[in-house]
């Protein structure tokens, strides 16, 4: 066991210098220039001071050629160095780390809804494939799967919030003021996020059960006159759920890449919030950091999937 996670360890460290690369390049190649945002060119009422605008830059170091300046911030990711924000001068590494747990407890709890629906829809629609029920929450499915995020989070809104009034449609209470009201804060935008990830999951429990209930110990057990419940839960969802696990690691980018949009329509102060707010105002610096912060967090979650499916499945780690 100690040798697969020892393998695993080390293929994480060319992936990770490929994700600070990749975000590091694709950030400085967005469109606009971070020393005329800071001397206020564009706005109303602005003159261009060319060497104003160049003294930014030199006292930035942003005159300094790409590669360089790569390598410069990537000794400072090493040592949790992101950088300063341009506009206010906090450390990316606060700012990140103050809204963190924000995006953390609507991750988990969106993960968790997720998994709640998931795992019964797929049980039912397994016992049931081919018939009515299966056939309807089939059709379900495919109708969330089809919806973007956004509009699910906009209708969840519009239905809850602003017709029946019954959850607040934005705004953040922390969990130390207030635990129930930090709870409906995050009903809605959790369960936005769960919505578009539940039916993958079912979808995937249901086929691998499918084929489980196949196998050759399921009729065994059949044979001995077992229930069909005890079956299930006992002797079929387990193998079934090695798939289940990797898919919710995969899963995961989709619920971080989620949580930008959803933190936005709900106003929830989290690293989402922060990143689109640092992309209109061009703090590079900021968007660069929250990117790697969540690339790295993807890639090392789908290292502990890899590890618990070897745990689960000792032929993995063959």
């Amino acid at each position: 066991m100690l040798k697969y996670i020892r393998r695993k360890l080390i293929h994480l460290i060319p992936i990770t210098f490929a994700v600070t690369a990749l975000s590091f390049f694709f950030v400085d190649m967005l469109p606009g220039d971070v020393a005329d945002a800071i001397a206020g060119v564009g706005t109303d009422n602005s003159v261009i001071d060319e060497a104003a605008i160049e003294e930014i830059r030199k006292d930035l170091g942003l005159n300094r050629p790409v590669i360089v300046r790569y390598f410069s911030w990537l000794a400072g990711v090493f040592t949790g160095e992101f950088g300063k924000s341009y506009q206010t001068g906090q450390l990316v590494s606060e700012a990140i780390a103050i809204r963190l747990p924000v995006t953390l407890q609507l991750l988990i709890m969106a993960q968790f809804l997720a998994v709640l629906f998931a795992i019964p829809a797929g049980i039912i629609t397994a016992y049931k494939a081919g018939k009515f029920t299966d056939k309807c929450i089939t059709t379900i499915t495919f109708a969330f799967l089809a919806a973007p995020s956004f509009i699910i989070a906009i209708i969840l809104a519009f239905l809850f919030a602003v017709t029946l009034n019954w959850f607040p449609a934005t705004g953040y209470i922390p969990f130390s003021e207030d635990p129930l009201g930090n709870l409906r804060s995050f009903t809605l935008p959790s369960l936005a996020l769960a919505l578009i990830e539940w039916p993958i999951l079912s979808r995937v429990l249901r086929n691998d059960l499918i084929e489980t209930l196949q196998q050759d110990y399921i009729l065994m057990a059949k044979a001995k006159g077992l229930s069909n419940f005890y079956i299930l839960m006992r002797h079929a969802l387990r193998p079934s759920s090695f798939t289940l696990i990797t898919v919710i690691g995969i899963q995961l980018g989709n619920l971080i890449s989620g949580a930008v949009i959803v933190e936005s329509i709900f106003a929830l102060p989290g690293v989402g919030t922060l990143l689109v707010n640092s992309i209109h105002s061009r703090e590079i610096l900021m968007v660069q950091g929250i990117i790697v912060i969540m690339a790295i967090a993807y890639v090392i979650i789908n290292l502990v999937v890899d590890i618990l499916y070897g745990v689960l499945d000792p032929r993995v780690r063959e």
